[in-house]
């Protein structure tokens, strides 16, 4: 059985964790609205026509912000199609994944499901096709009391009080040719900050993302984030970051990996952020929103067979298996082990479209495997992130060298006395005993050792048999005079929780 060892200190922390890193995305993209969260003719909708079923699942999940509605689609949106009498809304065909977008969800309906669903909304504005009036007009509607045109007409609409969005992403994905309406970095920079500067004249409390790169591998990368960040740094607080990974050549070992690219993305962008903000001389420190990010890949070839111009078609729909579930949760250790500066994620997708939560139209709704990681980390993630120190047996792959087979980070939550730590064992053959030296905590038990593993790496939860990845509450943990012996299993995920007694 391999050893890793590993020191954690109450006064070695990393940052204080902003919830919003536990964020999701709905994108008017294939099931994720419609069959998704909406379905008026489904046994399990509500009055206004969302499923309970899912709402359900969402909220186990405990999302605190949700990006919407894109993602790509933002590009070509006209939020006004969205708004006033649903009968009265046209059907306008949406180019960015060629369907038929019939605008039965808009704004409102969208607000009005996040307050079911116990969640904030991270709204997005069109910088493919549109601009300054358009975002400056969509403010005004969502966040402006009354008094005027556009706020009056969302209380015509029947909402008197305001939505107050407090967070808005300006544009998505801008760097890409695939974008609606893509732009170079200076003629994104130009438009995003004079597009932030009108919308903050309407409201002067939100917070506003620019766009990052659309991934490490563009190449536009680093030069975009600079040159965006020249033009935005005085009126935007957070520069987007987005990745996604697949195991396509099925080496599960580079696969796991991966986490070492994702934490090599954020750092870089970190650099970026703060060498422009060296180079303004400015006090202001610009945080990160890594508001997309999951495993995709699985749905690559299916999605090349769907015919156009169709309603909510199965677009996207990723199957996820153990290992996905694996990556997820090293990917969610890599964004704590960054909580001092990416303040917000959103794991992408929430619903249908690569998500932990899949729904049948004419059926019910179940957790993919990825929702088990994603779950145990929103509902006990909170607090301060502590600094380990770890020394973990490593590995060589395909791509990385010196790969830990040890994934951990903790979690101080100084207001309950509760300590958690998550952890993978990479290692596809061996076992691991993790030392934790914990003698800076006096007076603590370990309350609970769930594990999530499967003897296949390639295990599935279907509707038919949605118990198939599940975590379980049998791991072994032993703390004694400040050290504690825990046993990791195979390829598999842990939550340590101690308490204090």
């Amino acid at each position: 059985m391999k050893k890793a060892r590993v020191i954690i200190d109450k006064d070695f922390k990393i940052g204080k964790i902003d919830r919003r890193i536990y964020g999701s995305f709905v994108e008017h993209l294939g099931r994720a609205v419609y069959e998704g969260i909406y379905q008026p003719d489904h046994p399990e909708a509500d009055e206004a026509g969302f499923r309970k079923d899912t709402l359900a699942l969402v909220k186990e999940l405990n999302v605190p912000i949700v990006r919407y509605p894109g993602g790509n689609f933002v590009s070509g949106y006209r939020w006004e199609d969205g708004i006033g009498p649903v009968s009265q809304r046209p059907r306008r065909t949406e180019l960015a994944w060629r369907t038929i977008e019939p605008n039965t969800v808009g704004v409102n309906e969208f607000a009005d499901w996040a307050k079911r669903a116990n969640t904030e909304v991270m709204m997005a504005v069109n910088l493919g096709t549109r601009g300054i009036d358009a975002a400056r007009d969509f403010i005004e509607y969502c966040n402006h009391p009354g008094g005027s045109y556009w706020s009056d007409l969302r209380i015509k609409h029947g909402y008197k009080e305001p939505h107050n969005f407090k967070v808005w992403c300006l544009g998505n994905e801008m760097d890409g040719p695939w974008q609606i309406g893509h732009k170079t970095a200076d003629e994104y920079g130009r438009l995003a900050n004079e597009t932030a500067k009108a919308m903050k004249m309407v409201d002067p409390s939100i917070e506003l993302v620019a766009c990052g790169s659309s991934g490490r591998g563009m190449p536009t990368f680093a030069d975009w984030e600079a040159t965006v960040l020249d033009h935005t740094y005085d009126e935007v607080d957070y520069i987007s970051l987005h990745t996604y990974y697949g195991n396509r050549d099925n080496d599960t070992p580079n696969y796991l990996a991966r986490t070492l690219d994702m934490d090599d993305f954020i750092k870089s962008v970190i650099s970026i952020c703060d060498y422009i903000k060296a180079k303004k001389r400015s006090k202001k420190t610009i945080h990160l929103s890594f508001d997309e990010w999951n495993v995709w890949y699985h749905s690559n070839e299916s999605d090349k067979k769907i015919e156009p111009w169709s309603i909510a078609p199965p677009q996207l729909e990723d199957i996820y298996n153990f290992e996905d579930a694996l990556l997820v949760g090293g990917m969610l250790i890599t964004l704590l082990k960054h909580a001092d500066r990416v303040k917000m994620a959103c794991l992408a997708q929430l619903v249908n479209v690569i998500a932990p939560i899949m729904t049948n139209g004419k059926g019910g709704a179940w957790r993919q495997t990825i929702f088990y990681p994603f779950k145990d980390v929103s509902n006990s993630g909170n607090g301060n992130v502590l600094r380990l120190v770890v020394d973990s047996p490593k590995y060589d792959s395909k791509e990385f060298t010196d790969v830990p087979y040890l994934d951990t980070v903790a979690v101080n939550n100084e207001d309950t006395g509760e300590i958690v730590i998550y952890a993978v064992n990479k290692d596809l053959e061996e076992d691991m005993l993790m030392e934790c030296d914990l003698r800076g905590f006096d007076g603590y038990t370990v309350t609970s050792h769930t594990v999530l593993e499967h003897d296949d790496l390639k295990a599935v939860n279907t509707e038919d048999n949605q118990y198939n990845v599940v975590p379980h509450d049998k791991g072994q943990s032993l703390l004694e005079d400040g050290l504690l012996k825990a046993k990791l299993s195979k390829a598999s995920w842990n939550v340590i929780k101690l308490k204090k007694s």
